[in-house]
């Protein structure tokens, strides 16, 4: 993470992350698939580093070996062609995007970091600071309930972050500067896409009573 400034002066806290070229390695149709589906690879590896299943997948095809592969669902599958790279020069200043990653693993966490309680008191002869509290039952029901806020392992788990923006795009280094945080630490592996909007993002068209126009047509 780093700080751009606006024209204003402003500093705006920003993610650079590092978005592709991307190189589409196999299209999936409805007709023998079923679906419609890209698949597309992203950093170029050896291809001794690649499984004998990838390998082949990718050798079959006369492509370059990728160490990650990762499929999306299209609505028109006919618009891309295996070997055709995507670059960062499809999102532009402003949009919407979600990004979606591996979060940090923490270890084994209690129940103060891992669901944020309050704990008992600090004073000496408490003895109950930070420990998970009674969850037990009397005879009625006589068991603990399920979903139970416990200590566990906490964090390196599939986490997306929705509704960023798009600060800035360099096209030329494939960069891609992203407002806010996102999943993982340095060199985590990320899928950027741009945002579905959901109903309640779509703005309505404005009704006008009957038997009258709209407003812009009044004023013209």
């Amino acid at each position: 993470m780093t700080q751009v400034f606006t024209k204003e002066g402003r500093s705006v806290p920003v993610t650079v992350i590092l978005a592709g070229p991307c190189v589409v390695t196999q299209r999936k149709t409805s007709k023998t698939d079923g679906y419609e589906a890209v698949q597309v690879g992203f950093e170029e590896v050896e291809f001794r580093k690649l499984d004998r299943a990838r390998k082949g997948h990718l050798q079959k095809k006369q492509l370059k070996a990728y160490r990650n592969l990762r499929e999306f669902r299209v609505t028109d599958g006919a618009a891309y062609e295996i070997g055709q790279e995507l670059t960062v020069s499809r999102f532009q200043e402003g949009d919407p995007i979600d990004v979606t990653g591996v979060s940090k693993g923490k270890g084994f966490q209690g129940v103060i970091k891992r669901h944020h309680k309050a704990g008992g008191p600090k004073s000496h002869g408490s003895c109950f600071h930070r420990s998970t509290g009674s969850i037990g039952q009397r005879t009625y029901p006589g068991k603990v309930f399920k979903n139970m806020k416990l200590p566990g392992h906490m964090g390196d788990e599939r986490v997306t972050v929705k509704n960023l923006t798009v600060v800035e795009v360099r096209s030329d280094e494939n960069l891609l500067f992203v407002r806010g945080a996102v999943p993982g630490g340095p060199n985590a592996f990320l899928i950027v896409q741009n945002r579905n909007p959901t109903f309640k993002d779509r703005k309505e068209p404005s009704k006008a009573p009957a038997g009258e126009a709209p407003v812009e047509e009044q004023k013209a």
